[in-house]
């Protein structure tokens, strides 16, 4: 049975009712013009000395399937809670969230939960791989985690690691002798270890050196490539010249987004006028 199909399997419901994807086997597959996430109205404030902090305010967004979207904007604006709110991370006060066909504002948090491990993938600033165990065991546990067979769930996690370049003498090593960019890389076959629907970036490049960076957003790239739908959250505008569309953020609102083509340099300097005319 196809890696996949076993972790639909797994995630059926008593009934052998799917409890989160639609896109296990006999599921109808999405059109080409259905947007793989989308949101309405969504809200999120925080209760601050008694008073209502809003930091969302009435989202209305769509992501289109294998596009590559950045969310930008000035500190504080809400950037990561709503990276968090549309991953299911996070649960917003008002309005709701569609991913793959399901709404996450309705699913109680085991089924919410089971959703994640299966349809999302994370890439955060700190590559949070687990130290007790290696390199590749980091790997093997989302993957049986997910209700995989173990021998799919090795051969997965043997194929990514090799994608992201890691030499196979580094799998046996606690992640802890990694360096920056080759954690960050390990973190990105994990996020993709389940083929999630999205891949949810929160920084990916903000503690690591230039060149580490260029390695981990060739890597992404690579990714989107082939198909991969990515949303990420960046202030820097090299990394975020490389989307396809880019959302800027301000007092919890989308005030404004621009779509990105061409070379390096004419999406970078597109970019930077539309950055500039924002206020960045």
């Amino acid at each position: 049975m196809p890696y996949r199909e076993q972790q639909d399997k797994a995630a059926d419901g008593p009934e052998g009712r799917p409890s989160g994807a639609t896109g296990g086997a006999g599921a109808e597959p999405s059109g080409p013009s259905r947007p793989i996430l989308t949101t309405s109205r969504l809200s999120k404030a925080f209760s601050v000395g008694g008073a209502q902090q809003h930091v969302l305010r009435n989202l209305d967004l769509e992501i289109a399937p294998g596009s590559f979207t950045v969310i930008m904007g000035p500190s504080g604006a809400g950037k990561s809670t709503l990276l968090y709110a549309l991953s299911g991370l996070d649960r917003p006060t008002l309005g709701t969230v569609v991913l793959d066909g399901e709404e996450l504002t309705g699913m109680g948090e085991d089924a919410l939960a089971r959703f994640r491990r299966s349809h999302c993938g994370f890439v955060f600033q700190q590559a949070h791989l687990l130290d007790g165990l290696s390199v590749l065991e980091n790997l093997l546990a989302v993957g049986l985690l997910a209700g995989a067979d173990r021998t799919a769930v090795v051969s997965r996690a043997a194929e990514l690691l090799e994608r992201v370049g890691l030499p196979e003498r580094e799998w046996a090593k606690a992640p802890g002798m990694l360096s920056g960019g080759e954690a960050q890389r390990v973190a990105i076959a994990r996020a993709l270890m389940n083929r999630p629907a999205v891949v949810f970036a929160d920084e990916p490049t903000g503690q690591l050196g230039s060149e580490q960076s260029s390695a981990v957003l060739d890597l992404l790239s690579e990714v989107h490539d082939d198909g991969q739908a990515i949303v990420m959250v960046t202030h820097d505008v090299r990394s975020a010249a490389r989307a396809q569309r880019v959302l800027y953020l301000r007092d919890g609102r989308i005030a404004d987004e621009r779509p990105l083509a061409g070379t390096t340099q004419e999406r970078t300097e597109g970019l930077t006028g539309f950055l500039t005319r924002m206020g960045w």
